[in-house]
């Protein structure tokens, strides 16, 4: 079974026992919608549409990348702000241009004596500079995700640009299992630094009309009063 999909059936699991709720308070999901996004990640990771047929072929795969695009599309939604908007934004942009910039510099051909597989190496960069990035769980999820569809992209019109004789697969075989580890690394930095952060500053702040916490990037409370920090 593909790493990514373990991945996510323990997520999955996580969240049917009521682990992630604050994870995905703050990212604006609730369970159903969460398993629902899972479910069809899953589903989706056995089904590829063609998109062109030539020397250069393309395809895209339902559960690698369209899916999560709708998913990142979704959080987009939700921003606060638009500045997170923007921040997401860009940040997904900043993850995709260190992980082609990695991939440029990295030989994986045989006789390979990598020491970390590619698919782990680029999903962990692209979790990493997504939270670095995107500093939000919201948005440290966007940027890692859209990071490696981006990257994918990038490497389909270089092809084309030479017209390569290879196979595209946009979100599919490896880069699925990367598009999940990326997504999943960037929301457990940003979840872990941000309890770090709070535990430091004394724990969570109440607001009038509001409870919650300060913690992460741009996430307004409602409140008579401005927040000191960006959420």
């Amino acid at each position: 079974m593909p790493a990514g999909m373990i991945l996510l059936l323990i997520v999955a699991a996580l969240i049917y026992f009521g682990l992630t709720q604050r994870i995905l308070d703050r990212m604006r999901l609730t369970d159903t919608q969460a398993l629902l996004f899972i479910g069809l990640m899953i589903a989706g990771s056995f089904i590829n549409i063609p998109l062109f047929q030539g020397r250069t072929e393309v395809s895209v795969n339902v559960g690698g990348a369209l899916i999560p695009l709708v998913l990142a599309i979704y959080l987009l939604t939700k921003a606060d702000s638009t500045r997170e908007w923007t921040r997401a934004l860009i940040a997904a942009i900043v993850t995709a241009g260190v992980v082609y910039g990695i991939s440029q510099v990295t030989d994986f051909e045989p006789p390979r004596r990598d020491i970390l597989d590619p698919v782990w190496l680029f999903g962990i960069v692209a979790g990493v500079v997504g939270y670095l990035a995107g500093r939000s769980r919201r948005a440290s999820f966007i940027a890692g995700t859209l990071g490696i569809i981006i990257t994918d992209l990038v490497h389909m019109i270089r092809a084309f640009a030479v017209d390569l004789p290879t196979t595209v697969a946009i979100g599919g075989a490896g880069i699925f299992d990367t598009i999940v580890l990326a997504g999943i690394i960037a929301v457990s930095l940003a979840e872990v630094v941000g309890e770090s952060r709070e535990r430091l500053q004394g724990g969570p702040a109440k607001y009038q009309d509001h409870e919650g916490l300060i913690n992460e990037n741009f996430v307004k409370q409602e409140t008579h009063e401005e927040p000191n920090k960006e959420d």
